[in-house]
């Protein structure tokens, strides 16, 4: 039956946008920077989950992971390059946009794994504002998918039931995750796959 879904909830990277901090963009940065790249990703690994729910500053993570030892560049610098790693994936941010202005009944909420100032960069510059109605980010909410959690939350906030909801999302377990909480969840493969979807359901 179609439009029986009143909430869209959505990814951001790897689904709207390119993914904030990977380990691609962090390749580049070790690269650019002449950082030894595994013991910056051991780093990394070690405080990124306090990092992503918001219990450390951008500051500090950059403190353990890059700047434990004298560099040659500035704080400013590498912050400057982490902000520029993003980009807007092609098609799809667009194509949502004025799928939404069709849709009065839809509400758009995002659950997204991203660390404070990272997020509140790409909201801004990409104008999320355009298309959310509401963002369950992980360092807001203090919770990263898969944890439950941050989904029965955002069905809290959306106060809606896990079947009257879909969500797209780049990584087939936090799908699966999704799934397990009863939300209608699909794998986002590449924009014309999530476009025929959501043309087959609305």
């Amino acid at each position: 039956m179609k439009n029986q879904y009143k909430i869209l909830f959505c990814d951001i990277g790897g689904v709207l946008l390119s993914n904030g901090w990977g380990h691609k963009s962090r390749m580049a940065a070790a690269a650019k920077f002449n950082i030894d790249y595994e013991e910056m990703d051991d780093l990394h690994d070690f405080v990124f989950n306090v990092f992503e729910i918001g219990k450390i500053s951008l500051d500090v993570y950059l403190d353990t992971v890059v700047f434990n030892v004298e560099r040659k560049f500035s704080r400013e610098e590498f912050k400057e390059f982490m902000f520029g790693s993003t980009t807007l994936l092609p098609h799809m941010l667009p194509w949502f946009i004025e799928w939404k202005k069709r849709q009065e009944n839809v509400k758009i909420i995002s659950i997204n794994n991203e660390a404070r100032e990272l997020n509140q960069y790409r909201i801004n510059t990409f104008k999320l504002h355009d298309f959310f109605d509401a963002f369950v980010s992980s360092c807001e909410v203090g919770m990263r998918k898969p944890d439950p959690g941050i989904f029965h939350m955002a069905l809290g906030i959306a106060q809606a039931k896990p079947e009257e909801c879909l969500y797209f999302d780049d990584n087939i377990m936090l799908v699966e995750a999704a799934k397990k909480v009863g939300i209608h969840a699909h794998h986002h493969i590449d924009f014309e796959t999530t476009k025929e979807i959501m043309e087959s359901l609305y």
